[in-house]
């Protein structure tokens, strides 16, 4: 059976991060899961400057090397796990920034979300990226992994250690999101128009 291929994508870059932890722990879990061929894109270490291509990102007509491998990354890609703190009620805005780079390249790909943060879980953050998300025709999944007060279940080896409810939402994300992806990748490949 092929895999599809799943992109992990990290979105805090600050420095010191707490949520690294969350990612950490939700990377080894994925690349156990059946039928993923798990990559993670951490936009802390790819660093993309704020937009500044002369085109728009539907021409596909990049200038900039930086631009041409993002492209090439979620280009590939079957579908897509965010992992995102909430900055001010809001997505962090190294994702927004990441997702207006392009256009093509993310249409008809489903996505989960995996947020946390204080009391809300990161929800505010979640809310704000669906609706960005399905602007630029990506499908975000229901379900989702609100992780409320996660530095709580971080130990003092910086090892994230969630409860039981983090982990049934984890799978329920995990079994929509292959369903979608099996459904979407047919749909890419008999129904669209491909260049």
């Amino acid at each position: 059976m092929d895999l599809y291929k799943l992109k992990v994508i990290i979105t805090s870059t600050r420095e010191q991060r707490g949520g690294i932890s969350v990612a950490n722990w939700f990377v080894e879990r994925v690349k156990k899961y059946e039928g993923f061929e798990t990559e993670v894109l951490d936009l802390m270490e790819i660093n993309l400057p704020m937009v500044h291509e002369p085109n728009h990102p539907k021409l596909g007509k990049y200038m900039y090397d930086h631009t041409k491998e993002w492209s090439r990354k979620i280009d590939e890609a079957d579908a897509f796990i965010f992992i995102m703190p909430e900055y001010n009620y809001g997505m962090p805005p190294a994702m927004l920034n990441a997702i207006d780079y392009l256009m093509r390249e993310w249409m008809y790909k489903p996505a989960g979300l995996v947020s946390y943060g204080g009391i809300s879980g990161g929800l505010r953050s979640a809310q704000m990226s669906k609706q960005v998300l399905t602007t630029v025709k990506v499908m975000p999944m229901s379900e989702g992994v609100a992780i409320p007060f996660f530095t709580k279940y971080i130990n003092e080896d910086g090892v994230f250690e969630p409860i039981e409810s983090v982990l049934n939402s984890y799978q329920i994300l995990m079994d929509e999101l292959m369903r979608w992806t099996k459904g979407l990748h047919y749909l890419r490949n008999h129904f669209l128009d491909q260049k």
